[in-house]
C-alpha cells in the first residue's frame, strides 16, 4: 500500500510541476490556453501573466512539499494527508468558482485517491 501511495503522490507532484510550468514558463502557449480555457488575447494580458506566474509558484511549491514530505520526513502520512486535503479543497473551490464541475476531478482526482488510501492504510 505504501508503494502505491508513494507512486500516486509523485504523480500528483508531477501534475503540479506541470501546472507550474504552464503558469510560470509557458504563460502564453496554446497548451496553457487549452488547459485554462483562455484565448490567446487573454494570455497576452500582462496582468494575467503576472497572476499566472504567482499562482505557478504556489503550485510548484505544493509539488516540492509533496516530495519533501515523502522523502525527508519520518511520519509522512499525516503531512501528506494534509497536503492532499488542501489540494482537494482548492479543486472544489475551483470547480464552484468557475462553474466547471470537472475541475475538482482534473485538479484533485489523484489527490482524492491518495487521501482515501492514506485514510484506509
Amino acid at each position: 500500500m505504501n508503494l502505491i501511495i508513494t507512486i500516486l503522490s509523485i504523480l500528483v507532484a508531477i501534475e503540479f510541476f506541470y501546472i507550474m510550468y504552464l503558469e510560470t514558463f509557458a504563460t502564453t502557449s496554446s497548451n496553457t490556453g487549452r488547459v485554462f480555457n483562455m484565448t490567446s488575447d487573454e494570455l497576452q494580458n500582462k496582468n494575467v501573466q503576472t497572476l499566472f506566474k504567482n499562482q505557478g509558484i504556489y503550485n510548484g511549491l505544493i509539488a516540492v512539499a509533496i516530495l519533501y514530505t515523502l522523502f525527508f520526513t519520518s511520519n509522512h502520512n499525516n503531512n501528506l494527508l494534509a497536503i492532499m486535503v488542501y489540494i482537494i479543497l482548492v479543486g472544489l473551490y475551483g470547480s464552484f468558482s468557475s462553474g466547471d464541475k470537472l475541475i475538482v476531478l482534473k485538479q484533485a482526482g489523484l489527490a482524492i485517491i491518495v487521501a482515501i488510501l492514506l485514510l484506509i492504510a
